[in-house]
C-alpha cells in the first residue's frame, strides 16, 4: 500500500478500535447506529463480544501477517450492521432522519469495502461472486455506495437546519449559512462520486469537511460538557463520544475513497491497457 492508502487504512483501523473500547468499557451498543434490539439476559455479554470484534478488526487490520483474514471478516460484519439499520427505514421511509443514520453506517460499509478489495487478495478467486466485488470492481462498487451515502447525510444539514446551526460552535460567525453550505458541499461532493465527476477531489473534500465536523461538534469539549450538545441525547459522555467516533469512521471512509476508489472500473483498466502501448511508443521514438 501507499504512504496515503496505509494512513488512511491507520485512521480507520484506530476509529474501530476506539469504538470497540468503549463498547466494551460500557457493556452497551453505540446507540441509534448500532441499533441492536433490547432483551434480557445477554444483550450486555453481545455487546462486549460486539467491541472485542471490533478492536480485534482494528488490530488485525494494521499487521500485515492478519489483514488478507481480517479484512474477509470486517465485510460481512459491517453488512450485518448496515443490516440493524433497515427495520428503521422501512418503518419510516418518509423522515429524513433515519436516512441521516443509514447513511452514517453505509458510509462506514464503503470504507470497509475498501479495504476488503484492497486487502483481501480474493480479486483472483474462480467465483465469479467473490471476483465481483473485489480488486478494481469492487473499489468502485465502494465508491458507488459512499456517494450514494454522503447525499442524506448532507440533506440532513438542510431538512434540520436549526439544529445543525445549534451544533455549529457559537464563536464561529455565520453560523446558519455554515449549515446551508456545509449540506449543499456534502450532497456535491456525494454526486461527484458517484458520478465519478472530479470523485478524488470530491472525496478529498467530504474527508476535510467530516474531519472538521468531528472536532468542531463532537471534539473533546463535549465530552466533559456538563449538558449534552444535542438536545434529546442522554447526559454524559458516552453519546458525545460515540457520535465523534462514528464521524470519525465516516472520514476516515471518505479518506480511504480518496486514494482507492475514484474510477470506474474500465476506465482502471484502458489506463492499464494504454501505460504500455504509450511506453512501447516512446521506446519506438527513441529508436527512430
Amino acid at each position: 500500500m501507499e504512504r496515503g492508502q496505509r494512513a488512511a487504512l491507520c485512521a480507520f483501523s484506530l476509529g474501530m478500535i476506539a469504538l470497540g473500547v468503549l463498547g466494551v468499557v460500557s457493556q452497551e451498543f453505540a446507540f441509534d447506529w448500532q441499533p441492536v434490539p433490547a432483551f434480557h439476559p445477554g444483550r450486555e455479554l453481545l455487546a462486549v463480544v460486539c467491541g472485542l470484534v471490533m478492536i480485534g478488526v482494528g488490530v488485525g487490520l494494521l499487521l500485515r501477517a492478519t489483514a488478507a483474514v481480517v479484512a474477509r471478516a470486517l465485510l460481512p460484519f459491517l453488512l450485518a450492521w448496515l443490516c440493524l439499520k433497515v427495520p428503521t427505514v422501512l418503518a419510516a421511509p418518509q423522515i429524513e432522519g433515519v436516512w441521516i443514520g443509514f447513511g452514517e453506517v453505509s458510509a462506514i460499509l464503503a470504507g470497509g469495502w475498501v479495504l476488503f478489495a484492497r486487502l483481501s487478495q480474493l480479486d483472483e478467486s474462480p467465483s465469479p461472486l467473490l471476483g465481483g466485488i473485489t480488486g478494481e470492481r469492487g473499489l468502485w462498487i465502494a465508491q458507488i455506495i459512499f456517494g450514494l451515502a454522503v447525499i442524506p447525510i448532507g440533506l440532513g444539514h438542510l431538512f434540520y437546519v436549526d439544529i445543525t446551526t445549534r451544533l455549529v460552535p457559537s464563536w464561529l460567525p455565520f453560523r446558519v449559512a455554515l449549515a446551508y453550505l456545509t449540506g449543499i458541499a456534502q450532497i456535491l461532493c456525494g454526486l461527484g462520486i458517484v458520478f465519478s465527476s472530479r470523485a478524488r477531489l470530491a472525496a478529498q473534500i467530504e474527508t476535510v469537511l467530516v474531519a472538521l465536523f468531528a472536532f468542531l461538534v463532537w471534539g473533546p469539549d463535549t465530552w466533559f460538557a456538563a449538558a449534552p450538545k444535542l438536545m434529546g441525547t442522554p447526559p454524559g459522555a458516552r453519546f458525545a463520544l460515540t457520535a465523534f467516533l462514528i464521524t470519525w469512521l465516516v472520514g476516515a471512509s471518505a479518506w480511504l475513497i480518496a486514494q482507492d476508489g475514484t474510477r470506474h472500473p474500465r476506465a482502471r483498466e484502458t489506463n492499464k491497457e494504454a501505460a504500455p502501448e504509450s511506453g512501447a511508443a516512446h521506446a519506438r521514438g527513441r529508436n527512430t
